[in-house]
């Protein structure tokens, strides 16, 4: 079934807890928003949906949107995650289903980059196990095991938005920064920057007496980054550093890039002294009951999933979202697409009294071809467009302006031509329209 839209955005559906200013700017558009109190699951989620014909759905990192969920919202056309995360989305029924995902790779950092510093001198000075000791009654003040993170060697692995404010901090505080990406760009600003380059995540694992991590799911390539570090991985952590070393390991980016059983064996071994673990392999809804697994081992310092979770953070995440859909809402542009990191596609300016279409299909040869054709035959005139394919989903977004508004029955001659081009019934996966003001 192909999702069309004509006009604006009315409903959004709001889930987990992004801050109330996302409300207000919503209801800036004209759009009404309907927040739920209590986290969906599966089924409540694609019922809520289903029941509301809400366009537009935000959430944060826990609701699953599954391929059940969005084939049961026939009215969605946009999911907004109020995070950078972006592994709780089925992305994959979102491309056939012509549902556009955003998320918000900017706005947390800052309260990422803190917890990260905080987590390496408190770790380094073994201050999360002291106090707890002190509160017991203990009175050690010995050295053992206490370090300055000054002079030391931090591993950063993943040099994107928060990673390389992370490497900037520690330059700060007088840490040696070594890094690796696998992305060409990424290595490049890390050289421009003067930061070490590590050939290998071993390598980097070696030669630093730190190691934090903050990858996305997936790589460049759109490869899962599951199971991305191992026991040896562990286990090389400061092998080519002389003396002794604060040896720390830091996860505050995704739970499945290791096992929890083999950071854990890793600390029994003493290969690692420290740990912080921000993120886990699973993790409940709400407050559903959760095993830690790392709830035995005092030398983990485990917190819930809160690095974004500060006060100034959400009120700026939920601005930046509510500013990427009024664009999208209004002129069908996107930014901070989870299909294509640092895309910018736009109109740029679009002439008041205009329409703006955007056709999701996909990248079969004759598809582009029919929503050109389509507005031609409508005797319409196309102002201007952009177009950009997703080959690795199988999505390719058009966006145009036009001089008129289609009729319903010119939206479904799009569906009708692409599918006699193509060979494909489901080339088309969504066609919104909205007159520009």
């Amino acid at each position: 079934m192909v999702r069309v839209r004509s006009g604006p955005f009315r409903r959004a559906l709001v889930v987990e807890h992004p801050d109330a200013v996302l409300d207000e700017q919503l209801a800036e558009d004209g759009i009404e928003v309907e927040r739920l109190h209590e986290v969906p699951d599966e089924t409540a989620l694609a019922r809520i949906l289903r029941e509301g014909g809400h366009e537009l759905l935000f959430k944060r990192s826990r609701v699953p949107v599954t391929r059940a969920v969005i084939e049961a919202a026939p009215a969605l056309m946009a999911v907004q995650l109020c995070c950078i995360g972006d592994d709780s989305v089925d992305k994959r029924a979102c491309a056939d289903n012509g549902v556009i995902v955003f998320n918000d790779p900017v706005s947390n950092g800052r309260s990422v980059v803190e917890m990260v510093v905080a987590h390496l001198i408190t770790l380094s000075r073994r201050m999360y196990e002291t106090v707890e000791d002190t509160r017991q009654g203990s009175f050690d003040k010995g050295n053992q095991e206490r370090f300055e993170i000054q002079g030391r060697v931090l591993g950063v692995l993943g040099l994107g938005n928060i990673g390389r404010q992370v490497a900037r901090a520690a330059e700060a505080l007088g840490m040696h920064v070594v890094f690796q990406d696998c992305r060409a760009v990424a290595r490049e600003v890390g050289i421009e920057m003067g930061w070490e380059e590590a050939t290998s995540i071993e390598a980097l694992f070696r030669r630093s007496d730190c190691v934090t991590v903050h990858v996305s799911a997936q790589d460049h390539r759109g490869q899962s980054n599951q199971g991305l570090l191992n026991r040896e991985h562990f286990a090389a952590l400061a092998a080519d550093r002389p003396g002794a070393s604060p040896r720390l390991f830091l996860n505050l980016a995704r739970g499945f890039l290791h096992e929890p059983t083999e950071l854990l064996a890793a600390i029994g071994e003493r290969h690692v002294r420290r740990a912080a673990v921000d993120v886990y392999p699973e993790e409940p809804r709400g407050n559903a009951p959760w095993s830690n697994p790392y709830a035995l081992e005092r030398r983990v310092a485990g917190t819930p999933h809160m690095g974004a979770a500060t006060l100034d953070a959400q009120p700026r995440i939920a601005r930046r979202v509510a500013h990427t859909i009024r664009n999208f809402h209004r002129f069908g542009a996107l930014r901070d697409c989870v299909f294509r990191p640092r895309l910018q596609l736009g109109l740029g300016e679009v002439e008041a009294g205009s329409t703006v279409l955007a056709v999701v299909h996909s990248t079969r040869r004759g598809s582009r071809k029919a929503v050109q054709d389509a507005i031609y035959e409508a005797g319409a005139s196309n102002l201007s467009s952009v177009h950009q394919d997703f080959e690795d989903i199988d999505m390719a977004y058009d966006l145009c302006a036009i001089d008129r508004p289609l009729a319903s029955e010119q939206l479904d001659r799009i569906v009708q031509m692409a599918a006699g081009l193509t060979g494909d019934t489901r080339v088309i996966r969504s066609i919104r329209q909205v007159s520009v003001g």
